[in-house]
């Protein structure tokens, strides 16, 4: 069952939260791999903006996705606390590279309101919905979203 039609159906449901910047966001546990340390990555030519570059991962070439870039807030600068969160998106592994990882949530479909109409489509295409908890704003990213469509193609 996904994760959104498990909260529909109320079942609670853990997501992990992670900082850009000073804005918190999640994703899914289930679609996380594993949560490493930032590691410098290989550039590679002609790539979009937002790819900052590859990483060996055991042996798997790993894309690595400057998160914040993608979502148009500019680029991260690395520091100790940067992280690497590796999820699957559809069948690729991707990293994303966040400011910090700060809470593990259990929610359920209650805490989850819909994206704001806010004039723009591309908004709801990375975030799938914002919660309120204990005061903080967290946004749901919408994981398909965040490849391009061509590359998902791929």
């Amino acid at each position: 069952m996904s994760r959104t039609k498990a909260i529909e159906n109320g079942a609670a449901e853990e997501l992990i939260a992670f900082r850009i910047a000073e804005q918190e966001f999640c994703v899914d546990i289930q679609s996380v791999r594993e949560i490493r340390g930032f590691a410098p990555a290989t550039p590679l030519p002609h790539s979009p903006s937002f790819v900052t570059g590859v990483i060996n991962l055991r042996g798997t070439v790993l894309p690595i996705i400057d998160l914040a870039a993608r979502l148009g807030f500019g680029r991260i600068q690395p520091t100790a606390r940067s992280v690497i969160i590796v999820v699957r998106v559809n069948q690729q592994l991707v990293g994303l590279l966040v400011d910090a990882v700060s809470d593990i949530l259990t929610v359920t479909d209650e805490l989850l309101q819909p994206t704001p109409e806010v004039g723009s489509e591309l908004a709801k295409s990375f975030v799938r919905g914002v919660m309120a908890i204990e005061g903080r704003m967290i946004s749901l990213i919408a994981l398909d979203g965040v490849l391009p469509q061509v590359e998902m193609a791929a």
